[in-house]
């Protein structure tokens, strides 16, 4: 099966789908990056949605805590902590770390946690992680063009901070980050990627997203999706990926073809050779 860049009839725009079974329960509507999405400013960013609606807020409050109690007792949750626990997988982390004492993390795409499930499971997820790591900052740094107003004030209530700017990833990670990115499109990669596109800061990065060796496996010759899977196929020399186990149906839908990834050492020199080596 390949990677395909489906098109959106309403606003002519794109977007780098990874393919796999199993895709129901995906973070709902979103904003589609275009083909040029790399040459984007960062924008100051508002809801449309303009007003806390109590109500909502209250609900969607009790849905998080039903999906992060539901998650915390799973056997999901246990292999989770398990692989994070594990020698080598707490080693990488502590690589990332090095003399500092906590990683920031961030957020990107986390979609609408009022309208679907698999959200509410990644950021159940980011919760825990936060609450069971004393390495993991105390504020979580969220973003989703899609996030409404209520959302947001929920996602404060949690601990969480709702970014101003529309980032379009490309922080530089000039203190150690891990950047908690599960199923966002594929270009939204490859900008933190670029940059950080140098090993001071691709050294200070524990990224958990979409698996970069289903990428390679799987990437068609459609120009499009070379142009936005080049670099992350070019960063697989670079780095050591450790898939999760959903192990239950009931996350599937969520952590499905996910990974962890660390960037190992390499000569800043070769960095620019490995993307111009690629296709």
């Amino acid at each position: 099966m390949e990677a395909t860049v489906k098109n959106s009839s309403s606003n002519g725009e794109w977007t780098v789908v990874l393919p796999s079974k199993g895709r129901k329960g995906r973070k709902g509507r979103r904003r589609k990056p275009k083909p040029n999405d790399q040459e984007e400013e960062e924008k100051p960013w508002r809801s449309d949605d303009l007003e806390v609606n109590p109500q909502r807020q209250a609900r969607l409050k009790q849905k998080m805590e039903i999906s992060m109690k539901k998650i915390e007792s799973s056997k999901f949750y246990t292999a989770f902590l398990e692989q994070l626990k594990s020698p080598e997988v707490s080693n990488q982390f502590r690589l990332v770390l090095g003399s500092e004492t906590q990683l920031q993390m961030v957020m990107y795409g986390i979609g609408s946690i009022e309208s679907y499930e698999s959200p509410r499971y990644q950021l159940s997820i980011a919760i825990l992680m936060k609450r069971e790591f004393d390495w993991v900052g105390n504020n979580i740094e969220v973003f989703d063009p899609v996030l409404s107003v209520t959302e947001s004030s929920v996602l404060e209530s949690l601990g969480c901070n709702v970014l101003s700017v529309n980032e379009q990833a490309r922080r530089e990670a000039l203190k150690p980050t891990l950047f908690f990115m599960p199923h966002c499109e594929a270009n939204l990669y490859s900008n933190l990627l670029q940059a950080n596109w140098r090993m001071d800061c691709l050294s200070k990065i524990a990224l958990f997203g979409n698996s970069f060796q289903m990428y390679e496996e799987q990437v068609s010759l459609a120009p499009e999706v070379i142009r936005a899977t080049k670099r992350i196929i070019a960063a697989r020399r670079i780095t050591s990926e450790f898939p999760i186990e959903t192990v239950s149906e009931d996350y599937f839908a969520a952590f499905h073809d996910s990974s962890w990834h660390f960037f190992s050492s390499a000569i800043d020199s070769e960095l620019p050779l490995l993307v111009s080596e690629e296709f």
